[in-house]
């Protein structure tokens, strides 16, 4: 900001006790200190501000050119002339319902395995049919 070095600092020190004196010296280097640290809080708020609106301008600038460029293609695709012979129509999956007036056939491959097993008698092959004797009340020893 300012190029101000030792030399300068130090003439500013003796004029400064020259003319203010030494007893109110320290005082006055407090009160200007404060004023300086203030007037710095003051200058790098207003500097992220000016960053901050700065990055949002770039930001609306890259919407903007983007935008821009979605415009531009979307005028080339309205200008392309497109054959209707060259198109092909777009599969599109509709499910299937059966219609009220035909009746739903059912087959026995149908039917679910709790119904095949409910209806045979037999047991399984390899099931094991010793398990009922294991029963809390049987203990065996």
């Amino acid at each position: 900001m300012f190029d101000i070095g030792f030399m300068e600092m130090a003439l500013i020190g003796v004029v400064a006790l020259v003319v203010i004196g030494p007893e109110r010296l320290p005082g006055v280097a407090r009160t200007v200190g404060q004023w300086i640290g203030s007037a710095r809080r003051f200058m790098n708020s207003v500097q992220a501000d000016i960053n901050l609106e700065v990055s949002k301008t770039d930001e609306l600038k890259r919407l903007l050119d983007e935008q821009i460029n979605i415009q531009s293609a979307h005028e080339i695709l309205e200008q392309t002339p497109v054959e209707s012979d060259n198109r092909k129509p777009v599969p599109r999956a509709v499910p299937s319902k059966p219609k009220a007036s035909e009746p739903q056939e059912t087959s026995t491959e149908q039917k679910s395995e709790s119904q095949v097993k409910a209806s045979d008698d037999t047991p399984l092959a390899g099931a094991d049919n010793g398990a009922s004797d294991r029963s809390p009340n049987n203990k065996h020893d």
